[in-house]
């Protein structure tokens, strides 16, 4: 795998680690992946703080997509950037296809662990490239999940995905994370995925940016890290965590944007 490709790991480890500890999410496959695969972090990538981060971020994830699926019974899926990410289990597809869709060195490495069936497809593509939505039937209604993937594009190839996604559905609900400006820049310097050789990030402070050119309104932000979550630490973590890790002090450095079809 290629360096950007090598960061899944980190929030692989996070998912593993707090599902381990029987907090904030319950991912058994998270934990047999990552012991199954070993993947050498180091540092700041292997930081309880930040698995704490990563586990609280994809419960929200996790949260918004059961939502979806409810307001949209015949909607489907795609998850981009699946990585090795267990969603589709942690929420389950019902009568929706799911599709997760990622490169296809990934998606190699991702069928060792997963099984295609009825309802849910793994799909290889780089998402940068035209054409790669074409697997994809129109359907009416689609759910877009965006995790751990929009720093790494430039925003004129984001806005072009999102564009691409916008123009083959009716109605698109879509919820993605990114980097502030401000943390972009100060990946050069400290990040957990410099562990993995990743240095070149793109950041977005303003999520109107995103509106003019794709069709999609901004709908709101999210919590990353909602208090609901955080009780679910102890002792002194729990203080540590709300006071350092949460709050302003993650809106600094990450933001989470929900958009949809404009009416």
């Amino acid at each position: 795998m290629n360096n950007v490709n090598k960061t899944l790991y980190i929030p692989l480890y996070g998912k593993a680690f707090v599902s381990q500890k029987g907090i904030i999410l319950h991912d058994p496959k998270a934990e047999e992946i990552w012991r199954a695969e070993g993947f050498p972090l180091k540092g700041k990538a292997r930081s309880k703080w930040l698995a704490y981060y990563m586990g609280m971020r994809s419960a929200v994830f996790d949260q918004w997509v059961q939502e979806q699926l409810a307001l949209n019974p015949t909607a489907a899926v795609l998850h981009i950037g699946c990585g090795m990410d267990s969603r589709v289990l942690r929420v389950g597809t019902g009568e929706h296809h799911w599709y997760d869709i990622d490169f296809p060195e990934v998606i190699q490495e991702r069928k060792r662990y997963y099984q295609e069936e009825p309802g849910y497809q793994m799909l290889s593509a780089d998402v940068r490239t035209d054409g790669w939505i074409a697997q994809i039937p129109r359907h009416q209604t689609a759910i877009v999940v965006m995790e751990g993937v929009s720093m790494y594009m430039q925003l004129e190839e984001l806005c072009r995905l999102l564009q691409t996604i916008q123009t083959h559905f009716d109605h698109v609900s879509l919820l993605m994370d990114c980097y502030t400006v401000f943390a972009a820049k100060a990946t050069k310097y400290k990040n957990p995925i410099n562990e993995v050789g990743v240095t070149n990030v793109y950041g977005i402070d303003n999520p109107m940016v995103l509106t003019d050119q794709t069709g999609l309104a901004f709908v709101k932000q999210h919590e990353m890290t909602p208090g609901h979550l955080i009780d679910e630490l102890t002792g002194l973590e729990r203080t540590v965590f709300r006071n350092l890790y949460a709050g302003k002090a993650a809106e600094k450095l990450y933001r989470m944007y929900e958009y949809q079809t404009a009416k």
